[in-house]
């Protein structure tokens, strides 16, 4: 497969993250595929949304759980871009999709959405929780997945292996060739993030990861290359 550039929330790093404005950002720059983050509101919609409560990203406080929808919808995101829905983010750009979910509930959610709208073929599914990858694994076969980590033991591997991903999401910065290895040895990909600069590019190219995530659409023009 060759190498992808994955844009960080959109492109975070010059557009208001995981909203609109930053995806289809992303998508005019040439991203291969977009990152994004999935929390339920009180209502159970599929808010996109990196933290769990809306107060460093928006003008607003508390946690998202707390808030409807409805409530959600009132607040700015950024540049006055409102907090999209991820049924939103799938009809405003039409590339693939790296969807990251915080629970194991909001994986059920998900998996609705997924069956129903038949985007096995658009979308990896990461969580940092292991039982959210082995929830979505379950509840939509041959949908592909990846256990993300930013610290992590010397059983990452088997540890994506016991919860049926096939893809390692991994922090550069701790990132060693030792690790790389023993996944691609076992037939698992290796996405770097979040790589930023002309150091963590050279990194990956000597690591010989499968992908790196960004927030730069720079770092998609000046780092192209296959792994």
């Amino acid at each position: 497969m060759s190498f992808l550039t994955i844009g960080h929330r959109g492109v975070m790093g010059v557009e208001p993250e995981n909203t609109l404005r930053s995806f289809v950002r992303a998508e005019r720059a040439g991203m291969d595929a977009i990152e994004l983050d999935l929390h339920l509101s009180k209502d159970g919609a599929l808010v996109v949304m990196h933290d769990a409560d809306v107060d460093r990203t928006t003008d607003g406080t508390g946690p998202i759980a707390e808030k409807t929808l409805e409530e959600l919808r009132e607040l700015d995101a950024g540049q006055g871009e409102r907090i999209p829905v991820f049924e939103e983010v799938l009809d405003a750009v039409c590339l693939p999709l790296q969807v990251e979910i915080k629970d194991a509930a909001a994986a059920r959610v998900l998996a609705d959405v997924v069956v129903k709208r038949e985007l096995v073929d658009r979308i990896e599914v990461t969580s940092f929780q292991d039982d959210a990858v082995r929830e979505i694994n379950a509840l939509v076969p041959g949908v592909r997945t990846a256990l993300v980590a930013s610290r992590w033991g010397s059983d990452i591997v088997e540890r994506a292996q016991a919860v049926g991903a096939p893809a390692l999401a991994l922090n550069i910065r701790r990132l060693t060739l030792e690790t790389v290895e023993h996944a691609h040895g076992e037939g698992l990909r290796v996405i770097g993030w979040v790589v930023n600069t002309q150091d963590h590019l050279r990194l990956v190219r000597a690591l010989e990861l499968d992908g790196a995530t960004t927030d730069f659409p720079e770092i998609r023009r000046t780092g192209r290359f296959t792994a």
